[in-house]
């Protein structure tokens, strides 16, 4: 829209906002389960719900959203024990997204809304550690094989459940055309940023996984407040592809500086 009035708007790294790039102390843990559930959505009906600078990431001619549902084990500063550290579940509702970057081009996800049943986390996203998270109610059941989890938030605007088993195939209707290509592909958006109050700038978090592994899950029911809202996604442009899981995986967060963007105005041969 910025463009329409005659102005061309440009992301920049760094302290586009002096003193707000937040800087955060390498956090470790243990992703003790994390589940992608994902769609694959319509690339025209998507740009329009994504902020500049970000655009769709296509795979196969079709854009990717989804719910990152991940249990974190064991999560403090490097420099501390992993007996003092935390536990929580957490869920992201995420987009993989490109943007340009003084002339090159970036990928990662943008990370819509962050729910988490930590208490803590809620108090300290976004003032401690990249990410506004909202509190919510987790109710998880499972076992080696079985996922059974379900959130709703306290402010009332998410909900989203997802019940399946460990497989060894992707979904005949995924976009992707092995795990290989599926596993790349979500890996490759390990860096996300988060929104913030401040619609021009987002908050940097990069997630490091010395071994990455994810295997499919078979998906018995899947619900979302989110993608299931036809106002937003029509039907017939939105579908769920494939779910995957990770299990037991070391990592760390890196936070990464602000990307912020700011409108300057176009030259005009008529001015």
């Amino acid at each position: 829209m910025l463009a329409t009035l005659g102005f061309v708007v440009q992301p920049l790294r760094g302290n586009c906002h002096k003193g707000f790039t937040m800087r955060i102390p390498v956090i470790r843990g243990v992703i003790d389960r994390r589940i992608l559930v994902n769609y694959h959505v319509d690339p025209n009906v998507l740009a329009p719900l994504l902020p500049t600078p970000f655009r769709p990431k296509i795979v196969h001619g079709v854009g990717m959203v989804g719910i990152c549902l991940i249990r974190l084990k064991n999560v403090r500063p490097t420099f501390l024990p992993s007996w003092i550290g935390i536990s929580s579940e957490n869920a992201a509702h995420r987009t993989a997204v490109e943007w340009d970057d003084n002339g090159s081009v970036r990928e990662g996800v943008y990370v819509r809304r962050r729910d988490t049943s930590s208490r803590l986390n809620a108090w300290a996203g976004g003032r401690l550690f990249p990410g506004i998270h909202n509190h919510a109610r987790f109710t998880v059941t499972e076992t080696a094989d079985q996922y059974d989890v379900t959130l709703l938030s306290d402010d009332g605007v998410t909900s989203m459940s997802v019940r399946g088993s460990r497989s060894d195939r992707l979904p005949a209707a995924s976009v992707f055309r092995s795990l290989d290509e599926a596993s790349d592909f979500f890996k490759a958006g390990s860096l996300g940023y988060s929104a913030t109050p401040d619609p021009a700038r987002f908050q940097g978090l990069e997630l490091r996984c010395p071994k990455w592994k994810v295997e499919p899950l078979a998906i018995d029911e899947v619900h979302s407040s989110f993608f299931e809202d036809a106002s937003l996604f029509p039907k017939g442009s939105i579908a769920f592809d494939c779910a995957l899981l990770m299990r037991g995986i070391e990592h760390e967060w890196h936070g990464r500086p602000d990307l912020c963007c700011v409108a300057e105005e176009m030259a005009s041969p008529n001015m």
